[in-house]
């Protein structure tokens, strides 16, 4: 088991602040866990408009605010807000930006279909959470991604990052669910998602840009993958077995913590996902 390691996690979905699932009661429960078992955390989550701000706490962090980022030539504020779980003493750091992020719903509109800028928004996210990382001058031992929105992660760190001090020995492990859209993102993802370090060949499995693509995007630049749900996209189970990377199955509520941390130091035992 890991000791004394520094884990980040990024999520689409944390509970309490979105409603109780797979995803989001993992991305809760994980962090504690790990945190208990000595180890330090940092913790982050998109923050949505439906997330209610008073009831939860949540306050700008001034010091980390402020920067811009720049996806497809125009620039988007960053702004980075932070709330305490008291019962675990964790705090979450929320990436917000008024354009992408407070809207009441998360991914999809009314109709059930996808929000047409969530291609612009997951990148946004991605990179606002690596950016924040490095005002904190924290260097992560471990990056655990969750979930199809994050999928961008570990290709950034693989490439745009790979010379930052910060994450040079950083490893990156996905967790991989079974919360599937229908269609896809905008044609113009790999374009925007590119950057200087990270080309539009380099992010070519997500030319279109599907579910299943953005989950083989992501195992493709993670060093283990983890199946987050008893019932996988059958397509994503077999990618990630075909990638010869470490792959951890399913496991419940009674034993994941342990396996988990069991996994990351596997994970850290191995040499790094060259790509």
């Amino acid at each position: 088991m890991i000791k004394k390691a520094k884990v980040l996690f990024i999520s689409q979905e944390i509970c309490p602040y979105l409603e109780e699932n797979q995803i989001s009661k993992i991305s809760r429960h994980l962090p504690q866990g790990i945190l208990e078992r000595g180890n330090e955390v940092r913790i982050f989550m998109p923050r949505f408009g439906c997330i209610n701000e008073r009831r939860n706490q949540l306050h700008e962090v001034i010091r980390l605010s402020g920067m811009n980022m720049i996806i497809d030539d125009t620039d988007h504020p960053l702004i980075i807000k932070v709330a305490s779980i008291q019962s675990a003493r964790m705090q979450v750091y929320f990436i917000d930006n008024e354009e992408y992020f407070q809207r009441k719903l998360t991914f999809h509109d009314k109709k059930g279909e996808l929000f047409e800028d969530n291609d612009e928004r997951s990148i946004f996210f991605a990179r606002g959470v690596l950016e924040t990382v490095k005002k904190l001058g924290w260097a992560p031992d471990i990056i655990h991604c969750h979930g199809w929105f994050t999928s961008l992660v570990p290709a950034l760190i693989k490439k745009a990052y790979k010379e930052d001090p910060l994450f040079a020995n950083s490893r990156v492990v996905f967790s991989a669910y079974n919360n599937e859209f229908s269609g896809a993102l905008r044609k113009q993802y790999i374009k925007k998602a590119s950057m200087e370090g990270l080309t539009i060949a380099d992010l070519k499995v997500a030319e279109n840009p599907t579910f299943l693509n953005l989950n083989k995007l992501a195992i493709d630049y993670s060093d283990g993958i983890i199946m987050g749900d008893e019932e996988m996209v059958p397509e994503v189970l077999k990618y990630a077995k075909k990638s010869g990377k470490p792959v951890l199955g399913y496991h419940n509520n009674d034993t994941y913590i342990d396996v988990y941390a069991n996994f990351y130091a596997e994970v850290l035992e191995n040499e790094p996902v060259l790509v």
